[in-house]
């Protein structure tokens, strides 16, 4: 049986990877409510590349994968509310506040989180992120006027709300920013082909798919020679500036997460694995000394391919939990 982050995730990407219909509904089971992600297809994106502007109001619970002005207008008390924003890999989201009427005073708020958080979970974790947790929080009710647009630092952001009183809200404009150098990054789709690149950065780069997936490494350049290392006590690529894990595990940070395998040296060819886990993350530290470069490929793995595991695959963990 599927976790609840699986679950809440899926349910947030599948409807993304959809090619037909304008708008589908789906909803999530959280807490006692029930509140429908609202995804939009790449037709609907077609039809509103044209110039137009996308409008319509939010849920208390909600998704978007689209640029437009969202409002929310509180026709009861709303305590707990959020709304994810995903883009493309490649793409920033910038979140401007076009009108606010909450009771700060009263106990509203109303705050932009850099990045996403689900179940107490974060991603990027805080080992990844170039802010600190305190600063990666953009609460309106502090900063007001101060600071009314907000860009994420990845493809991913949400905002916090909380409105006690019927008829107050919020309105937002939403726009996506072109990365020439994405780092982190949660996958919209549960197949695709990536390549990241670390230019003389010391950062680390986390891709996060939230589906059992199969995914081969293509092409990997650190400056070094070859070598694929699984996981052991007493193995791995500790010591090695620049490197590249795969991590598994059932929640959103990678920081939390098993690590599962190593890849400390260049290589050109393929390792590939299977990994049934609710959330695969492919994982780039870079000591900044070199340009380092990974390319990669992955799709949902099946109950088929867990029934055949071949080649560099892990086999051990998670599978039971397919």
């Amino acid at each position: 049986m599927p976790s609840a982050f699986q679950f809440q995730c899926h349910l947030v990407l599948i409807f993304l990877a959809a090619s037909k219909g304008e708008t589908r509904y789906l909803e999530v089971r959280d807490a006692g409510e029930d509140d429908p992600f609202l995804l939009l297809s790449e037709d609907l994106k077609r039809e509103l590349s044209a110039g137009q502007i996308y409008r319509r109001s939010l849920r208390c619970i909600d998704m978007l994968s689209i640029e437009g002005q969202f409002t929310f207008t509180a026709d009861q008390p709303q305590l707990h509310c959020a709304t994810f924003f995903i883009g493309e890999p490649e793409e920033l989201i910038t979140i401007d506040y076009d009108f606010v009427n909450i009771d700060c005073q009263g106990g509203d708020f109303l705050k932009v989180f850099d990045g996403w958080i689900l179940k107490g979970e974060k991603f990027p974790s805080s080992l990844d992120h170039p802010l600190t947790t305190s600063q990666r929080y953009v609460d309106f009710c502090e900063s007001g006027n101060i600071q009314r647009s907000i860009r994420s630092s990845q493809n991913v952001a949400m905002i916090f709300f909380k409105i006690q009183q019927p008829g107050n809200g919020f309105t937002v404009t939403v726009k996506k920013t072109s990365n020439l150098f994405p780092c982190n990054v949660i996958s919209q789709t549960p197949s695709g082909r990536f390549t990241m690149v670390i230019p003389h950065q010391h950062r680390n780069c986390s891709f996060s798919i939230i589906y059992p997936v199969v995914i081969k490494i293509s092409d990997l350049i650190l400056g070094h020679l070859n070598g694929l290392f699984l996981k052991k006590p007493s193995a791995g690529c500790a010591g090695v500036g620049d490197f590249v894990e795969l991590l598994g595990g059932a929640g959103l940070d990678p920081s939390k997460m098993f690590p599962l395998a190593d890849l400390c040296h260049s290589f050109h060819g393929s390792a590939q694995m299977k990994i049934g886990c609710d959330n695969t993350v492919l994982r780039m530290v870079s000591s900044g000394k070199h340009v380092n470069r990974v390319t990669f490929e992955y799709h949902q793995l099946d109950l088929q391919e867990t029934e055949t595991r071949k080649e560099n695959s892990i086999e051990e963990f998670c599978f039971p939990s397919i």
